[in-house]
């Protein structure tokens, strides 16, 4: 797999150890070579290290399994997980997760990816219906326009949405990009 391809969530093996992608930026500064500035986490170990990878240079891609786990909560470390079949709990870090714990509740089931017998990320769904805590009055007789306003989702997401939409409604957010989608169906 070639370096620009990478993404976070993602196992690789470099110098004989597993590790997980956390971020990536792609670098192209100046008269000078692109390269792919990588943060990756040791799973074993549970270091973190930045390693700086030319454009289009190969690293070993570590196969994955992908197992349904439930989340059941969050504390300052990171979020558990359960293994649907097995039970067995997991801890990850949120470095690991980044933003997406924004957009799960307790008892959601999402996709593990599992390597060495280690859960070493997860796959959200790629839609996630969340209910708004906190917006601003909805003005009367709003339409759809692109007129947004800023609303706070239970798990503190927030996100942008239109000006129908009122505190206590259950909405459609596209874990992709983070935005609105539509009203949740009945």
């Amino acid at each position: 797999m070639k370096s620009q391809d990478l993404r976070p969530g993602m196992a690789i093996n470099m110098d004989g150890k597993l590790y997980v992608v956390t971020k990536t930026e792609h670098r192209t500064p100046g008269n000078l070579r692109a390269f792919m500035q990588v943060k990756l986490k040791d799973v074993k170990s549970g270091t973190q290290i930045e390693k700086r990878l030319g454009s289009g240079e190969e690293v070993e891609a570590v196969s994955v399994d992908r197992r349904t786990i439930e989340y059941l909560y969050s504390d300052n470390t990171g979020a558990v997980f359960m293994d649907t079949e097995t039970y067995d709990q997991t801890a990850l870090d949120k470095d690991v997760l980044g933003d997406n714990l924004q957009f799960l509740k307790p008892n959601t089931p999402v996709t593990g990816l599992v390597a060495e017998e280690r859960v070493v990320s997860i796959e959200l769904p790629k839609v996630v219906e969340l209910e708004i805590t906190d917006t601003a009055p909805g003005i009367k007789g709003a339409t759809a326009t692109n007129q947004l306003k800023d609303a706070t989702c239970e798990t503190g997401l927030k996100i942008r949405v239109p000006p129908f939409i009122g505190v206590g409604e259950v909405v459609r957010i596209s874990t992709e990009t983070g935005s609105y989608l539509s009203r949740a169906s009945e």
